[in-house]
């Protein structure tokens, strides 16, 4: 890159001009058939429409009486109509020429003016040589639309951060413009060149105007179903509801509005694109229904769930297939069938039967995986026997648990039950008060399934042993008369092992919803999208907590939309494959009532689940129950280095309380953030006051670790683990089999049929494992914890030099969960299927690898 300060003569003063170096992406290089758009630009540019740039003065103002900064005259790009998009790369570099004076200092901003008729994305601009400075870099990374799309001035500031009281008076204004722009005025549609960050309810999952079974309830707003708010659309309320908010035809779901530079970029949307089509399945829907009547809707054999796998299932050819590989381009229905021309539909192996395909059945492993599985966040320490309901009896009757000391005692290694309680050996995986109330419902659809609790007991081996499943239904009387229950204990012969295994499955059914609903959509992507909206809608590219969490929120507005678009909505791929069906997104927002912002810090939820005591001698300050719990052991390595790095960050900027309390941004987030973004919770005393710097320092620590750790630890192992639906069922359609009955014979008989026709039917888990295979997945232009997109992100050196300490800190980390995971005395590491536990390891390449902690819940 040429860069130097040139000296020419105009006229008779000496005149100076400084060279820099701007890096675009033209549209054509995202777009490939997009050659007339290419074309128009160049001609726009002939004809002196232009992409203008003006420098913008932190030190100098117009005048006395207008203190913003003064302007450069208007540089251009170079080259324009004679460089080539490198079709590979597709940044292209441009050279430009600013005019100088040495009154105008160092330049803070500069604004921009797109006069051709295309977008472009502007990455950044360098300028060499500024006099007495040196280098300004300004990191851009932004969609610039033709300047007539445009209320006001696009405006982007150099990569020197301020707090809003240090800023220099000649950028105060722009820097306030800036912030109203984003926040919009809050009425409209909004299009994809609008930049405007607002809120919403959840008031577009239901579709009234399709008819009665599309209605579902607006969640957010009320007492009933609280909820975080979304990103605002603007689109017209229904026909039937004007309380609900119109939907998007399927075809169009890439277009729902996110601001344009929350959508996934040019390389992520190549690799989603190439498997998003497997998750809109509801457009393809009646056509697989149709292919699938043909053939049975059942696996009558695990051989025939393996075959999905290793041989794949041949898909019939006819008129129907035809029309359904008509309506998808080519290329596009090869990834989607896994077509090789034969018409076969395969999946890769999943990682728990990789090495064994039969190890997931035991006993040890279905414990393990409530410590090292995609759901590591719901078992608990059992500290009162028998278990006790929440609920309200008044409600739901007596709703204790039915687990008696004759059910388990004989188990506890020469223990009373008492003694282990005492002695921290009993732990619970309860799913009871979130499910019963729901359960009658959910059991009027095709569900028919039970609210579980089960009871573990950890072994002097370090991994936990099952002791007792209780499987519950509400009494048939009425709520109000409490439970139907029934306890199941472990067997391994005859009709009562082909029991056990059933009654392990209704519980995978029970974690497998859980999960999906809670630990995963609810407890990170919708948690953490109102501090997306608010980040941006109060806090200045310029300031420095707006440059900390800024890649911790990367994609995730736009995999929110999509999600509501065809996941989450009425009739979406999530009510089509988990089992509370309609109810699912309700059941999460009665379940958000109980959500508090500080105890989703790592060691305070462990304290909280009893899986950990506090203890200043320990190097986290909690010490674990369990020692091989490998989601905490991990998990709590991973949480200090994102606070060591938050606190060396945020100490170099907040030195005192009162800076905290002056920082008029930064007060308006937080309001901002409580009172609108989780504003059903804006009463609660447990929210941080943001009136220290720990405060400062806890609350981002915890919204970095929800959108990094916490995000990884509960996707990333949902196909390695989930892929094979056998072991995490996601929906169950028969009650157990009762002695006596047809059913109970057919189980003595064929237990492994009874298993497969009791869980997941076959087409449901053709969708559920094509979903869970693009969650499950790195994009290629991934961006992990301990890395940013751009060395130049800040100027200020002592952060730069936090940061890469953070990285190496990282790095450790990595090599730590290396030798944890080769050492075999730790039986919770890899267990009987021996499949290591990587979800918390920092780095991975693209691809379906089972590691990797992301920035930010961006799939």
């Amino acid at each position: 890159m040429l860069s130097h300060i040139v000296q020419g003569l105009t006229g008779h003063h000496d005149s100076k001009k400084v060279r820099g170096t701007v890096v675009m992406m033209k549209k054509n290089a995202l777009d490939f058939t997009d050659l007339a758009g290419s074309l128009t630009d160049k001609i726009f540019e002939a004809l002196g429409q232009k992409v203008s740039f003006q420098l913008i003065s932190s030190v100098q103002s117009n005048s006395a009486n207008d203190l913003q900064g003064k302007r450069s005259k208007p540089a251009y790009l170079e080259n324009f109509l004679t460089t080539i998009t490198p079709i590979a790369a597709g940044e292209s570099a441009f050279d430009i020429k600013f005019d100088w004076d040495e009154e105008f200092g160092v330049p803070g901003a500069f604004i921009i003016k797109n006069l051709h008729i295309n977008e472009f994305f502007l990455k950044s601009l360098t300028l060499e040589d500024v006099p007495n400075h040196g280098k300004v870099h300004f990191v851009c990374n932004s969609w610039v639309y033709p300047a007539i799309r445009y209320k006001t001035d696009r405006i982007f500031f150099a990569n020197q951060p301020y707090l809003p009281s240090e800023t220099p008076e000649p950028l105060r204004k722009y820097r306030e413009d800036e912030l109203q722009t984003l926040r919009g005025n809050g009425t409209g549609k909004l299009e994809a060149w609008n930049r405007v960050y607002d809120y919403a309810l959840y008031n577009d999952l239901g579709d009234p105007d399709q008819g009665e079974q599309h209605v579902r309830p607006i969640l957010g707003g009320s007492v009933d179903y609280p909820y975080p708010r979304r990103g605002r659309t603007g689109r017209a309320p229904t026909r039937k509801d004007p309380k609900s908010e119109s939907r998007i035809p399927l075809i169009l779901s890439l277009d729902i509005y996110v601001p344009r530079d929350e959508r996934f970029g040019h390389l992520k949307l190549a690799d989603f694109l190439t498997y998003a089509l497997k998750s809109i399945v509801q457009f393809i829907l009646p056509e697989l229904h149709a292919l699938f009547d043909g053939t049975p809707n059942e696996f009558d054999s695990f051989e025939d769930v393996l075959r999905l796998y290793e041989a794949g299932i041949k898909l019939p050819q006819g008129p129907l297939f035809k029309s359904l590989t008509d309506a998808i381009p080519l290329e596009m229905i090869k990834e989607l069938l896994r077509t090789d021309g034969e018409g076969i539909l395969r999946f890769p192996t999943p990682l728990v039967i990789k090495d064994d395909k039969t190890a997931w059945r035991t006993d040890e492993e279905f414990a393990r995986e409530m410590l090292a599985g995609v759901n590591p966040v719901s078992i608990s320490r059992l500290q009162e026997f028998p278990p006790k309901s929440k609920l309200d009896p008044e409600v739901y009757g007596n709703q204790n648990s039915t687990i008696t000391i004759e059910h388990i005692e004989d188990k506890l290694d020469g223990l009373t039950i008492y003694e282990a309680i005492k002695n921290n050996k009993l732990f619970i995986l309860n799913h009871h008060d979130t499910l019963m109330p729901y359960l009658r419902r959910i059991n009027t659809t095709t569900t028919k399934t039970y609210a579980s609790r089960t009871l573990l007991f950890l072994q002097d081996n370090g991994s936990l042993k099952p002791l007792a499943i209780e499987l519950s239904l509400p009494h048939p009387d009425g709520d109000q008369f409490g439970i139907i229950s029934k306890v199941y204990t472990p067997s391994d012969q005859g009709v009562e092992s082909s029991i056990w295994q059933l009654a392990k499955a209704y519980v995978a059914v029970n974690d497998s919803g859980v999960h999906q609903l809670i630990s995963h959509w609810l407890n990170t992507h919708a948690v953490i999208e109102p501090f997306v909206i608010a980040t941006n809608r109060q806090l200045s590219a310029l300031h420095p907590i707006h440059k900390l969490l800024y890649p911790h929120f990367r994609d995730t507005m736009n995999i929110n939309a999509m999600a509501r678009q065809i996941l989450i909505n009425a009739g979406g791929v999530l009510e089509s494959t988990v089992f509370p069906s309609k109810y699912a997104m309700e059941m999460s927002a009665v379940v958000y009532k109980n959500w508090v912002f500080p105890d989703q810090a790592l060691p305070t939820d462990l304290v909280k689940r009893g899986m950990a005591v506090e203890d200043s001698s320990s190097p986290h300050g909690v010490r674990l129950l369990i020692e091989d719990y490998p989601y905490a052991v991990d998990g709590l390595e991973i949480w200090s280095a994102i606070k060591s790095w938050v606190t060396d960050y945020c100490n170099f900027y907040y030195g005192s309380d009162e800076e905290i309390l002056k920082d008029n941004e930064l007060q308006a987030w937080w309001k901002e953030l409580r009172e609108e973004g989780h504003g059903d919770k804006k009463d609660e005393p447990w929210w941080p006051n943001m009136e220290t710097p720990q405060e400062l320092i806890d609350s981002c620590t915890i919204i970095i670790w929800i959108a990094s750790a916490l995000h990884a630890a509960v996707n990333f192992g949902q196909y390695p683990y989930a892929g094979y639906l056998p072991n995490r069922p996601t929906v169950s359609r028969r009650f157990m089999p009762e002695p006596g009955t047809p059913e109970y014979e057919e189980l003595k008989k064929n237990p492994d049929k009874v298993f497969l026709r009791t869980i997941t039917a076959q087409l449901q888990t053709l969708l559920g494992i094509s979903l869970i295979e693009i969650l499950s997945r790195h994009t290629s232009d991934e961006i992990y914890l301990g890395q940013r997109d751009s060395h130049e992100w800040t100027k200020d050196q002592e952060p730069l030099a936090a940061f890469d300490r953070f990285g190496k800190k990282l790095s450790a980390i990595e090599n730590q969960i290396i030798q944890r995971n080769g050492d075999h005395m730790l039986r919770n590491r890899s267990g009987p299927v021996k499949a290591p536990y990587t979800l918390l390891f920092p780095t991975s390449e693209g691809g379906l690898t089972g590691k990797g902690i992301p920035n930010s819940v961006s799939i």
